[in-house]
């Protein structure tokens, strides 16, 4: 019988499947096609609904109940001319993925007549279950009541699935008593708290400033190969990556793949998952090949946070449906090949006010450098104040794998400023005794405005070994995992530098009390931040042995496991931050954490699973096939009257098997012993650390390094897992 792996291969060979991808001439045509925009609530609302959506998408105002059924109304109009038969609240629960559960338009009423409907109620607020999702203890499994409610700031779609179509409606989640248990609700609130804090300072510029809005621009790597090849091996299917496989010898070492011409097949999925993109509002802009072998990568247009968050989730879902279409199989794990570069999502993120300033970018007047300054160092301090929050949000089991890899940023969170900006903060830092004062207030602006150069953009290098680097107008939060939501990562970036700013407003406005003029007041402030943070910022390599050193000695953290990362949440020091800005309270804190240790020890028990079924159904079967060939050969030889020497080399490579196959076999039966005594802790914390230090730690790379060695010796035609040649290279 043909394995799976010459089926694949053999389908690939002689596949003539050429799909065809029909586009529009432009992409303005159809973008925003599927959505409910505010233009079309235009066409479809009455005036006073459409007035009263208006201030609440775009002043933050509840919704007006007595206008829900109006607004539920138009919704469902537009929604059927695209013909929709059903609703659902998309939210966003604890397992990093989107939900959704679909209901019809379609009832009865009381006297049997069938209509269609969509009432303001279901618009505003569903209950979905909420003992089925993560939740950390808040919710015991009979208690099952949770609640959906609509969030109008990221507008209603239609996502289409084949023939059907389903009016989303983006939502928050939350539990019967209140806690939030989704990723949307923090990260509102987060957004809440950095806007009232940076207006409150952007007031010492411009009084005209009543709006700040967080933006973020993500880039999404992937890794695409042929759905078959996938489908041939567990390993991915069930974990995401390949927990086995010996290195290609061919890998991304001639950097011949990076910007190259993309292949037909991958480009017509490309193409493909874009028309959907642009036809649900997600304004991709870019796409190319990525460093290593079958790894791409696509990034749009920035956008407000929560909007940007929602439309990368939909975009992994997307593309992950749009590739069966042309069976292919998308990879979004951080590390699904060893030896090659992972994947991350780089989340690109900036501040812009009402007044259509970019707070991160340097302004032509002294004063708006002064503003950019303030919101500059602020960040900065920010970053410098909770690097070890920052990194408990980019923790995960994938992300474990990935972090300080030779081609993602290190553990260790750092800045980059570049050279001209680091210059800047020299002077503030070094100012002849350390004093501003009134005489020199005009000179002090001018001296700002001409040290920060108005663009940024191609002032100094970049920096791909930062994990937070600062590219000319934004900051580049470049250690965030390809498979996960932007939302945690942006919800603490956010929550920390709204408490830097409020500290910062409450520290100037000391200094004004006691007589010093604004300007003088919050350059003393941002003198003091620069220098009580500057040991957060690195221009060097942060994938060297000194860089570690180094930042061992400036007492930067260096947590390099998940569960070790995830402690800074639950630190005296997050609480109060997260609780003073209405974004966690402990409870949801505790919650969350106890969330994270789960997801991360079934990550790795999923996978010490398949390695040891690999090992034991279909590595150890095929390898002793291969040995009983040797043996026969050896056999035959030695039957024929040859001397040792005929045989020898056979002889070695059967010493070799058998040392492998024990290696292999002796391995997967100390882990699976070592699993059973991690599950039978009952403590979470010290679960999570056993599959991290000892089941991952101890055997992973054990069980590999035997099973990728006998990979290399047993012949080609008895290996039954498909190899990195062919996964990566066979399109």
């Amino acid at each position: 019988m043909q394995s799976l792996r010459f089926k694949a291969i053999d389908k690939l060979n002689n596949s003539t499947t050429d799909i065809k991808v029909e586009s529009s001439a432009k992409i303005t045509a159809i973008f925003g096609e599927n959505v409910f925009t505010i233009k079309k609530a235009r066409q479809f609302l009455s005036d006073e609904a459409f007035k009263s959506l208006l201030s609440s998408v775009r002043g933050g105002k509840k919704i007006d109940r007595m206008m829900g059924n109006q607004i539920a109304n138009g919704i469902k109009a537009w929604a059927e001319t695209k013909g929709v038969t059903h609703f659902t609240h998309w939210f966003q629960p604890l397992t990093g993925a989107s939900a959704e559960k679909h209901d019809s338009f379609f009832t009865i009423k009381g006297d049997g007549t069938p209509i269609e409907e969509f009432e303001g109620a279901a618009l505003i607020q569903q209950e979905p279950d909420a003992s089925s999702f993560p939740s950390g203890g808040l919710r015991a499994t009979f208690e099952a009541r949770g609640y959906t409610a609509w969030d109008p700031s990221s507008p209603p779609f239609v996502m289409e699935i084949g023939t059907g179509k389903t009016l989303c409606i983006p939502t928050i989640y939350v539990s019967y008593t209140g806690e939030s248990l989704d990723a949307k609700t923090p990260l509102l609130k987060a957004l809440v708290a950095l806007d009232k804090a940076a207006v409150d300072v952007c007031q010492y510029f411009d009084k005209n400033i009543t709006k700040v809005t967080p933006t973020l621009g993500w880039e999404q790597e992937y890794f695409v190969v042929d759905a078959g090849l996938a489908n041939a091996r567990p390993d991915i299917l069930m974990s995401g990556r390949s927990v086995f496989g010996h290195a290609p010898a061919k890998g991304q070492q001639l950097e011949d793949h990076y910007f190259g011409t993309i292949p037909e097949r991958i480009y017509a999925f490309m193409r493909d998952f874009e028309e959907e993109s642009y036809k649900l509002g997600i304004p991709l802009r870019t796409r190319h090949n990525e460093v290593a072998p079958a790894q791409f990568e696509c990034a749009p247009i920035f956008e407000e946070v929560n909007l940007a968050v929602d439309h990368n989730l939909l975009l992994m879902d997307l593309m992950t449906r749009v590739a069966k279409r042309h069976s292919l199989a998308v990879l979004l794990h951080e590390k699904p090949f060893a030896g090659i570069n992972g994947s991350g999502k780089h989340n690109n993120w900036s501040m812009a006010t009402d007044t259509g300033v970019n707070l991160l970018a340097p302004g032509k007047t002294p004063k708006t450098n002064l503003m950019f300054l303030t919101f500059f160092v602020n960040t900065i301090k920010a970053v410098h104040d909770y690097a070890d929050l920052l990194r408990a949000s980019i923790a995960g089991a994938g992300n474990d794998h990935r972090l300080g890899a030779n081609e993602a940023p290190p553990a260790i969170i750092s800045i980059f400023i570049g050279k001209y900006l680091s210059e800047v903060l020299n002077q503030v830092e070094t100012r002849v005794g350390g004093k501003f004062d009134e005489q020199d207030e005009a000179m002090l602006k001018l001296d700002i405005h001409k040290s920060i150069p108005e663009l940024m953009l191609d002032n100094t290098d970049r920096n791909r070994t930062s994990p937070f680097a600062f590219t000319g107008n934004k900051f580049e939060f470049r250690a965030v995992g390809s498979s996960v939501s932007c939302a945690q990562a942006m919800t603490v970036l956010n929550t920390i530098v709204a408490e830097t700013l409020k500290q910062f407003k409450k520290d100037v406005e000391a200094s004004i009390d006691k007589g010093e003029k604004k300007e003088i007041a919050v350059m003393h402030v941002i003198q003091r931040y620069v220098v009580e943070s500057k040991k957060v910022l690195f221009e060097g390599d942060g994938y060297s042995d000194e860089w570690e050193k180094e930042a061992a000695k400036r007492g930067l953290p260096n947590v390099k496991t998940t569960p070790l990362a995830l402690d800074a949440y639950l630190t005296k020091k997050s609480k109060t931050l997260f609780e003073s800005n209405d974004i966690y309270n402990h409870i949801e804190l505790e919650a969350r954490h106890e969330i994270m240790l789960e997801e991360y020890i079934k990550k790795v028990q999923i996978e010490a699973r398949i390695m040891g079924e690999l090992a034991t159904t279909i590595i150890l079967p095929s390898v002793i096939k291969y040995q009983n060939v040797l043996i026969q050969n050896i056999k035959g030889l030695k039957d024929a009257g040859l001397s040792e020497a005929a045989y020898a080399s056979q002889t070695q490579v059967l010493e070799k098997i058998c040392k492998h196959i024990e290696g292999m076999s002796s391995g997967v039966e100390a882990m699976i012993a070592e699993r059973k005594k991690a599950n039978a802790l009952t403590d979470t914390r010290e679960k999570a650390i056993a599959y991290c230090d000892t089941i991952k730690g101890k055997y992973f790379d054990v069980i590999r390094y035997n099973v990728d060695k006998l990979e290399m010796l047993v012949d080609d035609a008895h290996w039954m897992l498909p190899k990195y040649r062919e996964l990566l290279f066979l399109r």
